[in-house]
């Protein structure tokens, strides 16, 4: 993969995003996992809400679905996506080479992370539409906080795909690796079971989660129920789970293949 040389960190990012882009379109297993099935995955998740009485939690299936397919989006096509993309790169030395040339880390980095990151906005967007038309969902309340949230869900998915990409090996092993993040999220950050129907301790804890600020902060710019202060929260701790991404990212992640 060549990268042109250009003066400026906007076109030299935007050169290696171009490059990473031909690559990401060569392989229908990432394509189709990024681009698919956060397209498929929310119809399970109607399925699994037919018995929930949502409207206790002053909640309908609408709202339900459209930060799950915004939190699937920021899963599979920037979290997963981009751990097998660094780890791909690295094995085969093309961070290493890249280093060796004009370009800094971050952009090294934000270059590869280009393609990922435009494909979950792009998706995000059309989720809303379709989430608009098929299930009467209303104009957001609060568009501020639903773009905060994205926002922030794109830094911290791609920040913690890089941490995880440090720690494995293959690009085979990188479906194992990042799992358990895929799964605790899932499962624990209102993702497919909002935390208004889960027990208040476990809510609690679950608050704690990588993407549960995000959910909070998208649900909350449509239903403009969120208070200053829960909104506030919600920002704070995704801006701390942003900001550890980043940090881990600069004292761990590998440019050498790992041995």
């Amino acid at each position: 993969m060549s990268v042109t040389t250009l003066s400026t960190p906007a076109g030299r990012i935007s050169a290696l995003g171009r490059a990473e882009l031909t690559l990401f379109l060569r392989s229908r297993g990432m394509v189709f996992s990024a681009m698919f099935l956060p397209l498929i995955l929310p119809f399970s998740v109607k399925a699994a809400l037919q018995d929930v009485d949502l409207g206790k939690s002053g909640l309908t299936l609408g709202l339900v679905l459209l930060p799950a397919a915004i939190g699937f989006s920021l899963l599979f096509a920037v979290y997963t996506a981009l751990v097998g993309v660094f780890v791909g790169r690295r094995e085969e030395l093309v961070l290493k080479r890249l280093r060796t040339g004009e370009l800094r880390d971050a952009e090294i980095l934000t270059g590869a992370a280009l393609p990922a990151v435009v494909t979950s906005i792009l998706q995000s967007l059309l989720l809303v539409a379709g989430c608009t038309v098929l299930l009467d969902v209303a104009a957001p309340k609060a568009v501020a906080l639903a773009v905060l949230g994205l926002l922030l869900g794109l830094v911290i998915c791609a920040s913690l795909a890089a941490v995880t990409a440090s720690f494995t090996r293959t690009v085979e092993s990188a479906q194992v690796t990042g799992l358990p993040l895929m799964l605790v999220s899932m499962i624990g950050s209102g993702i497919t079971v909002p935390l208004e129907v889960l027990p208040d301790r476990m809510a609690s804890v679950c608050e704690l989660l990588p993407l549960t600020p995000v959910i909070t902060l998208v649900r909350g710019g449509w239903t403009g129920d969120l208070s200053a202060y829960e909104a506030l929260g919600a920002a704070l701790t995704a801006l701390a789970w942003a900001t550890l991404g980043v940090f881990a990212v600069r004292r761990w992640f590998r440019w050498e293949p790992r041995r």
